[in-house]
């Protein structure tokens, strides 16, 4: 036996393979799953690692594959930007403020590791940012008035088809021509331009409408006369749907990719429920939804007896609750409730509003 053959069947040798063998199947199969926070950290392991990381190829596929809400970003009354993450040690943005953007902004939307926020000067434009990479980006000028507090929804999909980022945004916008109604307008990334829709749907009251969700292709919006005003994007047609009483103050999400519900009530100890939608037939019909997990208060210790607790955001693995400033999240398969690092704020400042985020490496 040659000196080859003996170092190939010594048992060091095959150790070192089946060590390299790990180490490639780690950064091809474990590390696109892994928030933003975690890679940069772990480009301090090797030059191959730090390399491997920092390629676009690897940026499209950790979008790909990290789609769990890593915290959320929050506006408070005093116009500042804040983040609360849920796990701190992985999950974080170099600058919550987001003071890289060339003007003070307003936080309006979110969508897979994009912001979406809005200058707040007269002018008003719009702004898409990445807050882990500073990337950002001003979007021109819509050709309607979308108001004071615009009700508008980013919609960023990461495909494994297209390698370069495709996004939307679309706003209702109470019309103009007709009271009570509401328009649309649509801006595509692919065309870097703003579209009017030539729908139209009445029945909606200015500045009635809160914050939205994209679920497969279809934008929805709950009215705060207890409806939920949807938009499909393909068809290019909308519709209002009526809830059931008494559901003026859920929640929107997702749950398995399916348009989610989170109502609080304190009757019959009833509390967080997330519930999907079964049919969205037409608008004749009432909404079917199916409950998924009803919340035990002896499983949490969120004071759920508390009128000021509200959902702020929810996905398939937990829902997070804000009460009088402090922040918990429930994780739904484990019955697991952990109090929520968040920033401190003057004694007369609140919340005004909050849009959950997933912490991704997406370019714009």
């Amino acid at each position: 036996m040659d000196r080859g053959e003996r170092l190939q069947n010594h048992p060091s040798a095959s150790n070192s393979e089946l060590l390299m063998d790990l180490k490639d199947i780690i950064r091809e199969h474990a590390l696109p799953f892994l928030p933003a926070k975690s890679l940069f950290r772990f480009k301090a392991v090797c030059r191959d690692w730090k390399l491997h990381i920092s390629t676009p190829s690897f940026h499209h596929n950790q979008s790909l594959c990290c789609r769990n809400i890593s915290g959320l970003f929050y506006q408070t009354s005093e116009n500042c930007t804040v983040f609360v993450p849920i796990h701190p040690k992985s999950c974080g943005v170099p600058d919550p403020s987001l003071s890289f953007l060339p003007e003070p902004v307003v936080i309006r939307a979110s969508s897979n590791g994009l912001l979406c926020c809005q200058g707040r000067n007269e002018n008003g434009y719009y702004y898409l940012c990445n807050p882990v990479t500073k990337q950002w980006k001003k979007l021109p000028k819509p050709t309607a008035c979308h108001g004071s507090e615009p009700a508008v929804v980013l919609i960023f999909e990461p495909s494994l088809l297209n390698f370069v980022p495709e996004y939307k945004l679309i706003c209702a916008f109470p019309s103009a021509g007709f009271d009570g109604a509401a328009e649309f307008e649509i801006y595509t990334s692919k065309n870097n331009t703003w579209n009017v829709s030539g729908e139209l749907r009445f029945g909606v009251p200015k500045y009635s409408l809160r914050s939205g969700v994209h679920v497969n292709g279809v934008v929805f919006w709950p009215v705060r006369t207890g409806c939920i005003l949807s938009f499909d994007l393909t068809k290019d047609s909308s519709q209002l749907l009526d809830k059931e009483s008494g559901d003026d103050d859920c929640l929107l999400g997702t749950f398995d990719e399916r348009l989610c519900k989170v109502c609080y009530r304190l009757l019959n100890n009833e509390v967080f429920v997330p519930s999907v939608l079964v049919n969205i037939c037409t608008n004749t019909m009432p909404l079917v939804w199916e409950t998924k997990v009803v919340i035990d208060p002896k499983d949490t210790y969120m004071p759920l007896d508390d009128c000021d607790t509200k959902a702020v955001a929810v996905n398939r693995d937990i829902v997070v609750v804000e009460s009088r400033k402090t922040f918990y999240s429930y994780d739904f398969e484990h019955k697991e409730t952990k109090t929520l690092l968040s920033p401190p704020q003057p004694a007369d400042s609140y919340y005004m509003r909050s849009v959950p985020y997933v912490n991704s490496l997406v370019s714009l």
